[in-house]
């Protein structure tokens, strides 16, 4: 019979001694203490939430003794999450990152729109367009681009993506169709910065406001009196709008205007016209017209039709002027604005003569 020897004990068996004292295996993690938040690096496990930092850590250290002081330094402090090691370095290194890819875009953006508006070829409305196309581009690549420099790993994101996805689409929805809505309305250009659109207040009265600028939510718009109005872009699309200078800005206002029959009809014609000769605003081509509109009960109404090519300047104070120069002209000439008169027939009788005979004095009549 052959003897058998029992095989030998693995050398990495831990020893009699380390097993009767409790003592760790020899190359075994030793996790942080109860409460223990911060460490030294050599106390934490070796793993780190952003794998690109580490390389970066070397590379910096590389440069000088004394830089590799402070990065080892910076380092040597961090926390540890569950088995991953952050370091004072990493949070420098994600907030380093973060500013410069932010600060990459912005500075691309500002590049990329003084280019634009220097294009003499590109009118408004195409220029706003690349500009709000390139600025998409733009903060879309940069988001990636920070991405891949913080190492961080989008497929651990897969299984939040459809519930992720779903969420912002419905919380979005508006915001992706203002959008849309705005770059409709730049490609067709029947709204565009410098337009003069109709705008209503709360009680309903409508105002004339300037187009300032179409933003990626809303437009921006002015009105006379300094109120600036933002309208969603969706809300242009879909409801009707006035726009004063679509297809051409020359709008024409008219102002009525009453005389007395015993005026000289040809004398009001030629002092009409020369209201609108004398203000300035008033284009000469298309000419002014004036029209006779009708025979009223105690006026002939004239309607004096003008055309101005400055909407976003006022329409009322247009027509102010107008009619101070108008009234100037009548003073001048004679010409009578008249006032609604009315005549009062009174039927007589029995118990009005004696009224009246009352009021005169006359006891006789009165009885």
């Amino acid at each position: 019979m052959t003897a058998t020897t029992p095989p030998a004990p693995a050398e990495t068996a831990a020893s009699p001694d380390a097993a009767a004292t409790g003592a760790p295996a020899e190359g075994a993690a030793q996790p942080p203490s109860p409460g223990q938040v911060w460490t030294l690096a050599e106390d934490a496990p070796d793993e780190q939430i952003i794998g690109v930092a580490s390389g970066a850590k070397e590379g910096i250290a590389k440069q000088s003794e004394t830089v590799g002081a402070v990065v080892e330094g910076l380092d040597s402090w961090a926390f540890v999450i569950g088995s991953v090691r952050i370091s004072a370095f990493d949070i420098l290194f994600v907030v380093a990152t973060i500013l410069l890819v932010l600060g990459a875009a912005w500075f691309g953006t500002r590049l990329v729109r003084k280019g634009l508006r220097g294009m003499s070829r590109l009118d408004g409305a195409q220029a706003l367009l690349a500009e709000k196309i390139a600025t998409i581009v733009i903060w879309t690549a940069a988001f990636f681009i920070g991405v891949d420099l913080l190492g961080i790993d989008l497929t651990a994101l897969a299984f939040f993506g459809g519930a992720f996805g779903l969420a912002i689409g419905f919380g979005l929805q508006k915001t992706f169709g203002n959008l849309i809505s705005g770059i409709i309305l730049l490609l067709d250009k029947s709204i565009k910065p410098g337009d003069v659109i109709s705008v209503h207040d709360s009680s309903g009265a409508e105002s004339f406001g300037q187009i300032r600028k179409i933003g990626i939510r809303a437009i921006s718009v002015i009105t006379r009196d300094r109120t600036e109005y933002l309208i969603p872009n969706e809300t242009l699309m879909i409801n009707q709008v006035v726009n004063w200078s679509y297809s051409s800005r020359d709008v024409r206002v008219k102002a009525p205007v009453g005389v007395s029959y015993n005026s000289d009809i040809e004398l009001v014609t030629k002092l009409l016209y020369q209201a609108a000769e004398d203000t300035e605003r008033v284009l000469k081509t298309p000419r002014p017209r004036v029209n006779i509109m009708e025979f009223g009960d105690s006026s002939v109404n004239f309607e004096l039709r003008f055309w101005i090519q400055d909407p976003e300047e006022g329409m009322a104070n247009i027509r102010s002027d107008i009619y101070r120069r108008i009234w100037h002209l009548f003073k001048e000439n004679d010409v009578e604005i008249p006032f609604p008169q009315r005549d009062l027939n009174v039927r007589s009788s029995e118990q009005f003569d004696r009224l009246i005979a009352a009021l005169e004095g006359d006891p006789k009549k009165a009885e």
